[in-house]
């Protein structure tokens, strides 16, 4: 069975770009797994502690896996670049990925929650979201993506970057 799943990307340790290019080619690397589409990459300003601006994007997948499994295997994915985890929430990272949307399920175990809990509170999330599927209905808040992103209160900036030509 193939899963629809949404991930968001984010770096602001190190070579952003580089890490960012590495995740993508990891998770299009995962079994049965495919990137279907992926977002403009986008400037956000940091959360928390951390100072460094951050690279954000957001991809969709076709997967086999299943929610867990693949949450393990992006934790390897950040693991291996570098990512080291922090009790500081928001701490800056080499890699962050987070997963989204599992389909239309809703997910709530100790180690993973879907919807993500935070998505629909945070600007570096739905705009690149909203880019690829601005009428995505979020199965807790049945409101689409679009509409998330209509009535969010968030001042952070977010700007989106030139696309790298190829």
């Amino acid at each position: 069975m193939s899963h629809r799943v949404f991930i968001a990307l984010g770096s602001n340790l190190g070579d952003r770009r580089a890490y960012y290019r590495q995740a993508l080619e990891r998770i299009a690397g995962l079994p049965a797994t495919v990137i279907v589409r992926q977002s403009s990459q986008y400037e956000t300003q940091p959360l928390g502690e951390a100072r460094n601006w951050y690279l954000n994007g957001v991809i969709e997948i076709q997967t086999g896996l299943a929610a867990e499994a693949l949450l393990g295997r992006l934790q390897a994915i950040e693991h291996a670049l570098g990512r080291v985890r922090s009790t500081v929430r928001w701490a800056s990272r080499t890699l962050d990925l987070d997963i989204l949307f599992f389909d239309a399920a809703l997910i709530d175990t100790p180690r993973l929650r879907v919807p993500h809990p935070e998505l629909h509170k945070r600007r570096f999330v739905l705009e690149p979201l909203c880019e690829l599927a601005p009428a995505l209905c979020h199965p807790r808040l049945g409101r689409t993506v679009a509409e998330l992103l209509a009535e969010l209160d968030d001042e952070k900036q977010v700007i989106k970057l030139a696309t790298e030509r190829r």
